[in-house]
Protein backbone atom coordinates (compact mmCIF):
# COMPACT_ATOMS: atom_id res chain seq x y z
CA UNK A 1 0.00 0.00 0.00
CA UNK A 2 1.45 3.63 -1.18
CA UNK A 3 1.85 6.15 1.42
CA UNK A 4 -0.22 8.94 0.01
CA UNK A 5 2.01 11.43 0.86
CA UNK A 6 4.83 11.04 -1.27
CA UNK A 7 4.59 12.26 -5.22
CA UNK A 8 4.41 10.50 -8.22
CA UNK A 9 5.68 11.46 -11.62
CA UNK A 10 4.08 11.71 -14.13
CA UNK A 11 5.36 9.23 -16.87
CA UNK A 12 5.21 11.81 -19.58
CA UNK A 13 7.59 14.09 -17.87
CA UNK A 14 9.57 11.29 -17.21
CA UNK A 15 9.77 10.28 -20.86
CA UNK A 16 10.51 13.77 -21.93
CA UNK A 17 13.43 14.24 -19.29
CA UNK A 18 14.74 11.34 -20.74
CA UNK A 19 14.74 12.72 -24.40
CA UNK A 20 16.23 15.91 -23.41
CA UNK A 21 19.02 14.34 -21.34
CA UNK A 22 20.03 12.09 -24.81
CA UNK A 23 19.80 15.51 -26.37
CA UNK A 24 21.95 17.06 -24.34
CA UNK A 25 24.64 13.74 -24.76
CA UNK A 26 24.49 14.11 -28.64
CA UNK A 27 25.44 17.27 -28.35
CA UNK A 28 28.66 16.52 -26.20
CA UNK A 29 29.87 13.76 -27.98
CA UNK A 30 29.25 15.29 -31.28
CA UNK A 31 30.78 18.86 -30.11
CA UNK A 32 33.95 16.95 -28.67
CA UNK A 33 34.28 15.71 -32.39
CA UNK A 34 34.40 17.97 -33.79
CA UNK A 35 36.65 19.94 -31.37
CA UNK A 36 38.92 17.08 -32.14
CA UNK A 37 38.83 17.42 -35.92
CA UNK A 38 39.57 20.99 -35.73
CA UNK A 39 42.61 20.75 -33.13
CA UNK A 40 43.51 17.89 -35.77
CA UNK A 41 43.59 19.92 -38.86
CA UNK A 42 45.01 22.76 -37.09
CA UNK A 43 47.91 20.78 -35.84
CA UNK A 44 48.62 19.46 -39.79
CA UNK A 45 48.58 22.54 -41.06
CA UNK A 46 50.83 24.01 -38.18
CA UNK A 47 53.17 20.89 -38.42
CA UNK A 48 53.07 21.65 -42.26
CA UNK A 49 53.87 25.49 -42.13
CA UNK A 50 56.70 24.50 -39.43
CA UNK A 51 58.42 22.01 -42.18
CA UNK A 52 59.04 24.78 -44.55
CA UNK A 53 62.25 26.12 -44.44
CA UNK A 54 62.41 30.07 -44.10
CA UNK A 55 64.76 31.34 -45.92
CA UNK A 56 66.46 35.22 -46.70
CA UNK A 57 66.43 36.36 -50.41
CA UNK A 58 68.74 38.76 -52.52
CA UNK A 59 69.20 40.17 -55.26
CA UNK A 60 71.75 40.20 -57.94
CA UNK A 61 73.13 43.74 -58.34
CA UNK A 62 74.89 45.75 -60.87
CA UNK A 63 78.66 46.47 -60.09
CA UNK A 64 78.47 50.17 -59.45
CA UNK A 65 81.39 52.17 -60.74
CA UNK A 66 83.14 51.77 -56.91
CA UNK A 67 86.18 53.47 -55.25
CA UNK A 68 89.10 51.45 -54.51
CA UNK A 69 91.03 52.93 -51.36
CA UNK A 70 94.25 51.87 -51.37
CA UNK A 71 97.70 52.87 -49.01
CA UNK A 72 100.40 54.94 -51.07
CA UNK A 73 103.63 57.48 -50.73
CA UNK A 74 104.63 60.75 -52.05
CA UNK A 75 107.68 60.58 -53.44
CA UNK A 76 109.85 63.59 -55.44
CA UNK A 77 109.70 63.58 -59.45
CA UNK A 78 113.83 63.57 -58.97
CA UNK A 79 115.94 63.10 -56.37
CA UNK A 80 119.93 63.33 -56.35
CA UNK A 81 122.22 62.94 -53.88
CA UNK A 82 125.03 65.89 -54.05
CA UNK A 83 128.80 63.98 -53.35
CA UNK A 84 132.27 66.12 -53.38
CA UNK A 85 134.06 65.31 -56.44
CA UNK A 86 137.15 66.41 -54.81
CA UNK A 87 139.45 66.10 -51.55
CA UNK A 88 139.89 69.21 -49.11
CA UNK A 89 137.62 70.83 -46.18
CA UNK A 90 134.16 72.29 -46.24
CA UNK A 91 135.10 75.82 -46.41
CA UNK A 92 131.04 77.28 -46.70
CA UNK A 93 128.17 76.16 -47.24
CA UNK A 94 125.27 78.41 -48.53
CA UNK A 95 121.77 76.08 -48.73
CA UNK A 96 120.24 74.31 -46.13
CA UNK A 97 116.95 72.34 -45.42
CA UNK A 98 114.22 73.62 -46.92
CA UNK A 99 116.18 76.12 -49.04
CA UNK A 100 114.66 75.89 -53.01
CA UNK A 101 117.77 75.82 -55.12
CA UNK A 102 118.15 76.49 -59.11
CA UNK A 103 119.99 74.52 -61.35
CA UNK A 104 123.62 75.17 -61.02
CA UNK A 105 123.23 77.47 -57.57
CA UNK A 106 126.50 77.07 -55.49
CA UNK A 107 125.57 74.91 -52.75
CA UNK A 108 128.97 74.65 -50.77
CA UNK A 109 132.36 75.87 -51.21
CA UNK A 110 135.46 73.26 -50.61
CA UNK A 111 138.97 74.10 -50.01
CA UNK A 112 141.42 71.91 -51.93
CA UNK A 113 145.32 72.53 -50.76
CA UNK A 114 146.33 69.11 -52.08
CA UNK A 115 144.43 70.14 -55.52
CA UNK A 116 145.84 73.19 -55.95
CA UNK A 117 149.92 72.24 -55.53
CA UNK A 118 149.22 69.76 -57.66
CA UNK A 119 148.09 71.78 -60.31
CA UNK A 120 150.51 74.34 -59.46
CA UNK A 121 153.02 71.29 -60.31
CA UNK A 122 151.30 70.74 -63.21
CA UNK A 123 151.35 73.86 -65.02
CA UNK A 124 154.99 74.16 -64.12
CA UNK A 125 155.42 70.66 -66.10
CA UNK A 126 153.48 71.62 -68.60
CA UNK A 127 155.83 74.82 -69.24
CA UNK A 128 159.11 73.10 -68.90
CA UNK A 129 157.62 70.40 -71.57
CA UNK A 130 156.26 73.29 -73.69
CA UNK A 131 160.06 74.78 -73.49
CA UNK A 132 161.95 71.20 -74.72
CA UNK A 133 159.13 70.95 -77.44
CA UNK A 134 159.98 74.24 -78.86
CA UNK A 135 163.71 73.32 -78.55
CA UNK A 136 163.26 70.30 -80.38
CA UNK A 137 160.95 71.66 -82.65
CA UNK A 138 163.93 74.16 -83.92
CA UNK A 139 166.50 71.52 -83.49
CA UNK A 140 164.51 69.39 -86.15
CA UNK A 141 164.31 72.50 -88.70
CA UNK A 142 167.90 73.19 -88.84
CA UNK A 143 168.67 69.82 -89.19
CA UNK A 144 166.08 69.22 -92.21
CA UNK A 145 167.94 72.40 -93.95
CA UNK A 146 171.63 71.05 -93.15
CA UNK A 147 169.97 67.77 -94.82
CA UNK A 148 168.85 69.71 -98.06
CA UNK A 149 172.78 70.82 -98.26
CA UNK A 150 173.90 66.91 -97.67
CA UNK A 151 175.85 68.55 -94.55
CA UNK A 152 174.27 65.91 -92.29
CA UNK A 153 173.41 62.15 -92.48
CA UNK A 154 169.36 61.33 -93.29
CA UNK A 155 169.56 59.45 -90.09
CA UNK A 156 170.89 62.29 -87.85
CA UNK A 157 167.54 64.27 -89.52
CA UNK A 158 165.61 61.66 -88.96
CA UNK A 159 166.83 61.33 -85.06
CA UNK A 160 166.53 65.11 -84.56
CA UNK A 161 162.50 65.00 -85.72
CA UNK A 162 161.43 62.01 -83.79
CA UNK A 163 163.24 63.79 -80.88
CA UNK A 164 160.25 66.91 -81.73
CA UNK A 165 157.34 64.29 -82.19
CA UNK A 166 157.91 62.93 -78.68
CA UNK A 167 158.59 66.65 -76.54
CA UNK A 168 155.31 66.88 -78.56
CA UNK A 169 153.79 64.15 -77.39
CA UNK A 170 155.13 65.11 -73.95
CA UNK A 171 154.08 68.36 -74.17
CA UNK A 172 150.19 67.29 -75.05
CA UNK A 173 150.61 64.52 -71.98
CA UNK A 174 151.63 67.26 -69.38
CA UNK A 175 148.63 69.68 -71.02
CA UNK A 176 145.98 66.68 -69.94
CA UNK A 177 147.24 66.35 -66.22
CA UNK A 178 146.77 70.26 -66.18
CA UNK A 179 143.07 69.55 -67.83
CA UNK A 180 142.36 67.49 -65.33
CA UNK A 181 143.53 68.73 -62.40
CA UNK A 182 141.69 72.24 -63.20
CA UNK A 183 138.17 70.47 -63.34
CA UNK A 184 139.00 68.54 -60.45
CA UNK A 185 139.49 72.20 -59.26
CA UNK A 186 136.42 73.19 -60.17
CA UNK A 187 134.13 70.77 -58.33
CA UNK A 188 135.59 73.09 -55.40
CA UNK A 189 131.97 74.61 -55.65
CA UNK A 190 128.98 72.34 -55.23
CA UNK A 191 126.31 73.10 -57.27
CA UNK A 192 122.48 72.06 -57.80
CA UNK A 193 122.19 69.35 -60.56
CA UNK A 194 118.26 70.97 -60.81
CA UNK A 195 115.52 73.24 -59.39
CA UNK A 196 114.58 72.10 -56.67
CA UNK A 197 114.53 72.35 -52.69
CA UNK A 198 117.54 70.87 -50.18
CA UNK A 199 116.18 68.03 -48.39
CA UNK A 200 118.96 67.24 -46.51
CA UNK A 201 122.50 68.43 -45.71
CA UNK A 202 125.32 66.00 -44.31
CA UNK A 203 128.03 68.35 -43.45
CA UNK A 204 129.35 71.67 -41.81
CA UNK A 205 132.11 74.17 -41.93
CA UNK A 206 135.94 72.66 -41.59
CA UNK A 207 134.53 68.80 -42.09
CA UNK A 208 136.77 66.70 -44.32
CA UNK A 209 135.24 65.79 -47.61
CA UNK A 210 136.57 63.22 -50.27
CA UNK A 211 136.09 61.54 -53.07
CA UNK A 212 135.71 57.93 -51.37
CA UNK A 213 131.92 57.77 -51.02
CA UNK A 214 130.04 57.90 -47.69
CA UNK A 215 127.15 60.46 -46.46
CA UNK A 216 126.20 63.15 -49.48
CA UNK A 217 126.46 66.12 -48.83
CA UNK A 218 123.50 67.41 -49.71
CA UNK A 219 120.34 65.79 -51.40
CA UNK A 220 118.80 67.93 -53.40
CA UNK A 221 115.09 66.98 -54.17
CA UNK A 222 112.49 68.55 -56.95
CA UNK A 223 109.13 68.51 -55.24
CA UNK A 224 107.44 70.86 -57.89
CA UNK A 225 105.99 67.73 -58.94
CA UNK A 226 105.72 64.56 -57.00
CA UNK A 227 104.89 60.67 -57.88
CA UNK A 228 102.17 58.67 -55.89
CA UNK A 229 103.35 55.02 -55.46
CA UNK A 230 100.71 53.07 -55.09
CA UNK A 231 100.59 48.95 -55.10
CA UNK A 232 97.55 47.76 -56.95
CA UNK A 233 96.00 44.56 -55.91
CA UNK A 234 96.05 42.01 -59.32
CA UNK A 235 92.34 41.36 -59.32
CA UNK A 236 92.01 45.33 -59.84
CA UNK A 237 94.95 45.64 -62.69
CA UNK A 238 92.50 45.70 -66.00
CA UNK A 239 90.44 48.39 -64.47
CA UNK A 240 93.74 51.41 -63.77
CA UNK A 241 94.37 52.42 -67.09
CA UNK A 242 97.01 55.15 -67.78
CA UNK A 243 95.41 58.93 -67.37
CA UNK A 244 92.98 58.09 -65.09
CA UNK A 245 91.86 60.69 -62.40
CA UNK A 246 93.17 59.72 -58.92
CA UNK A 247 92.16 61.46 -55.51
CA UNK A 248 93.48 60.89 -52.32
CA UNK A 249 93.85 62.41 -49.17
CA UNK A 250 97.12 63.12 -46.59
CA UNK A 251 97.23 62.35 -42.69
CA UNK A 252 98.62 66.35 -42.09
CA UNK A 253 95.19 68.13 -44.49
CA UNK A 254 91.91 66.76 -43.25
CA UNK A 255 89.20 67.30 -44.77
CA UNK A 256 91.37 68.51 -47.94
CA UNK A 257 91.80 66.35 -51.23
CA UNK A 258 93.77 66.52 -54.01
CA UNK A 259 94.00 64.88 -57.46
CA UNK A 260 96.73 63.17 -59.46
CA UNK A 261 96.65 60.99 -63.12
CA UNK A 262 98.07 57.56 -63.33
CA UNK A 263 101.36 57.86 -65.30
CA UNK A 264 102.52 54.34 -65.45
CA UNK A 265 102.93 50.99 -64.32
CA UNK A 266 105.71 48.47 -63.37
CA UNK A 267 104.04 45.66 -65.82
CA UNK A 268 104.89 43.31 -63.75
CA UNK A 269 103.82 41.82 -60.09
CA UNK A 270 105.55 41.79 -56.45
CA UNK A 271 106.16 38.32 -55.84
CA UNK A 272 105.53 38.91 -52.30
CA UNK A 273 102.40 40.88 -52.55
CA UNK A 274 100.49 39.70 -55.78
CA UNK A 275 100.27 43.88 -56.64
CA UNK A 276 101.65 45.69 -59.06
CA UNK A 277 103.63 49.32 -58.50
CA UNK A 278 101.35 51.72 -59.87
CA UNK A 279 102.68 55.51 -60.50
CA UNK A 280 100.52 58.76 -60.08
CA UNK A 281 101.38 62.26 -61.34
CA UNK A 282 100.46 64.73 -59.03
CA UNK A 283 100.99 68.37 -59.61
CA UNK A 284 102.99 70.26 -56.23
CA UNK A 285 104.11 73.49 -57.90
CA UNK A 286 102.12 75.45 -54.27
CA UNK A 287 104.31 73.15 -52.24
CA UNK A 288 100.87 71.92 -50.24
CA UNK A 289 102.35 67.86 -50.12
CA UNK A 290 105.29 66.92 -48.39
CA UNK A 291 107.91 64.21 -50.41
CA UNK A 292 107.74 60.68 -48.04
CA UNK A 293 104.10 61.93 -46.72
CA UNK A 294 101.61 58.52 -46.87
CA UNK A 295 98.60 59.01 -48.73
CA UNK A 296 95.09 57.22 -48.59
CA UNK A 297 94.46 56.57 -52.50
CA UNK A 298 91.13 56.47 -54.32
CA UNK A 299 90.98 54.49 -57.61
CA UNK A 300 87.95 54.51 -59.53
CA UNK A 301 87.37 51.25 -61.01
CA UNK A 302 85.85 51.35 -64.83
CA UNK A 303 85.35 48.39 -66.36
CA UNK A 304 83.59 46.45 -69.19
CA UNK A 305 82.27 44.05 -66.39
CA UNK A 306 80.29 46.82 -64.41
CA UNK A 307 77.52 45.76 -66.62
CA UNK A 308 77.51 41.89 -64.77
CA UNK A 309 76.00 40.90 -61.89
CA UNK A 310 77.06 40.38 -58.72
CA UNK A 311 75.54 38.11 -56.03
CA UNK A 312 77.14 37.28 -52.62
CA UNK A 313 79.72 34.74 -52.70
CA UNK A 314 77.66 32.99 -49.43
CA UNK A 315 74.64 32.34 -52.16
CA UNK A 316 76.72 29.80 -54.41
CA UNK A 317 75.63 26.57 -54.46
CA UNK A 318 79.03 23.81 -55.19
CA UNK A 319 77.62 20.64 -56.63
CA UNK A 320 78.64 17.78 -58.80
CA UNK A 321 76.73 19.22 -61.51
CA UNK A 322 78.35 22.67 -61.27
CA UNK A 323 77.85 26.49 -59.69
CA UNK A 324 74.54 26.97 -59.19
CA UNK A 325 71.95 29.98 -57.32
CA UNK A 326 68.60 29.03 -55.65
CA UNK A 327 65.85 31.15 -57.25
CA UNK A 328 62.36 31.02 -55.43
CA UNK A 329 59.49 31.94 -58.21
CA UNK A 330 56.77 33.70 -57.72
CA UNK A 331 54.66 30.61 -55.91
CA UNK A 332 57.91 30.46 -53.56
CA UNK A 333 59.40 27.11 -54.65
CA UNK A 334 63.08 26.52 -55.74
CA UNK A 335 64.47 26.66 -58.92
CA UNK A 336 68.23 25.73 -59.28
CA UNK A 337 69.78 27.45 -61.76
CA UNK A 338 73.43 26.33 -63.25
CA UNK A 339 75.56 30.15 -63.60
CA UNK A 340 78.82 31.01 -64.69
CA UNK A 341 81.47 32.92 -62.73
CA UNK A 342 83.34 35.64 -63.56
CA UNK A 343 85.48 37.59 -60.91
CA UNK A 344 85.80 37.16 -57.38
CA UNK A 345 85.91 40.34 -55.28
CA UNK A 346 85.40 38.70 -51.49
CA UNK A 347 82.26 39.01 -50.21
CA UNK A 348 80.44 39.50 -53.84
CA UNK A 349 81.00 36.82 -57.22
CA UNK A 350 80.77 37.86 -60.77
CA UNK A 351 78.21 36.25 -62.54
CA UNK A 352 78.27 36.05 -65.99
CA UNK A 353 75.41 34.45 -67.32
CA UNK A 354 72.40 32.39 -65.55
CA UNK A 355 70.51 34.85 -63.87
CA UNK A 356 68.71 38.36 -64.11
CA UNK A 357 68.41 41.73 -61.94
CA UNK A 358 64.98 40.74 -61.14
CA UNK A 359 65.57 37.17 -59.53
CA UNK A 360 65.17 36.17 -56.13
CA UNK A 361 68.33 34.59 -55.40
CA UNK A 362 68.48 32.38 -51.73
CA UNK A 363 71.19 33.48 -49.25
CA UNK A 364 73.04 30.92 -47.77
CA UNK A 365 71.33 28.00 -48.87
CA UNK A 366 70.80 24.57 -47.33
CA UNK A 367 72.95 21.98 -49.47
CA UNK A 368 69.98 19.93 -49.08
CA UNK A 369 67.24 22.38 -51.21
CA UNK A 370 65.82 21.00 -54.12
CA UNK A 371 64.56 21.60 -57.32
CA UNK A 372 60.91 22.56 -56.26
CA UNK A 373 61.29 22.58 -52.98
CA UNK A 374 58.49 25.01 -50.75
CA UNK A 375 60.04 27.87 -49.14
CA UNK A 376 59.39 31.01 -46.80
CA UNK A 377 60.82 34.09 -47.69
CA UNK A 378 61.92 36.55 -44.92
CA UNK A 379 62.62 39.51 -44.39
CA UNK A 380 66.78 39.65 -43.73
CA UNK A 381 68.01 41.73 -40.54
CA UNK A 382 68.96 45.12 -41.15
CA UNK A 383 72.90 45.42 -40.69
CA UNK A 384 74.98 48.47 -41.58
CA UNK A 385 76.78 49.24 -44.82
CA UNK A 386 80.58 48.71 -44.43
CA UNK A 387 81.20 49.43 -48.29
Amino acid sequence: MSDPDIPTANPRTLRHMAIIGGALAVIILTGGTLSRLIDGRALKTHTAATAIPSVILVQARGAEAERLTLPGQLEPYAQAPVYARTSGYLRRWYADIGSKVSAGQVLADIETPEVDQQLAGAKAALKTATAERDLARATAERWALLLRDNAVSRQEADERAGAFAAREAMRQEAQAEVSRLQAISGFKRVVAPFDGVVTSRGTDIGALVGTSGGSPLFVVSDTARLRLMVQVPQPYLATIKAGSRVEFTVPEKPGESFTGTVSRQADALAPQSGAMQTEILVDNRDGSLKAGSFAQVRLEVTDDSLTNLRVPSSALLFRKEGTALAIVGPDNHVTIRAVRLGRDYGTEVEILSGISSSDRIIDSPSDAIAEGQPVKPVTPPKSKDTR
